[in-house]
């Protein structure tokens, strides 16, 4: 059986919505840390219409093992939505628990890949 170091490149699709600017940035930039994205460095959510829901997305480049942020704060839970296969997935979600809290919302499953929705908050205080 192949090791985490030795799986392939597995893109990730992470969809966020409904949360503030400066809460998307803290996700992705979390996930920046980790993986490899089709988002400039410099590049921060904005929003493209005052009083419309936003919705950022990003595609990250999942391989094997890399550091993981500390905990994050965020001013009010996030929802994110992360599809790709169930490796890279999986992996992808331990990134963003060594973050935050994290709750399974839902998930969908094929026979490839999966989507997983997910609600992430500040860690609790221990």
């Amino acid at each position: 059986m192949n090791s985490a170091s030795e799986q392939p490149v597995s893109p990730v699709v992470v969809t966020i919505a409904g949360c503030n600017k400066d809460d998307a940035d803290t996700v992705f930039h979390v996930l920046g840390e980790s993986y490899v994205s089709d988002r400039a460095d410099e590049d921060t959510p904005e929003y493209v219409s005052e009083g419309h829901t936003t919705v950022w997305t990003a595609t990250f480049e999942v391989t094997g093992a890399r550091s993981a942020a500390g905990p994050m704060r965020l001013t009010a839970p996030v929802e994110a939505e992360i599809q790709g296969g169930y490796w890279a997935v999986d992996r992808m979600r331990e990134v963003l628990a060594a973050a935050f809290d994290v709750h399974d919302e839902g998930m969908a499953a094929g026979d490839q890949e999966k989507d997983v929705q997910l609600r992430l908050e500040s860690r609790s205080a221990a």
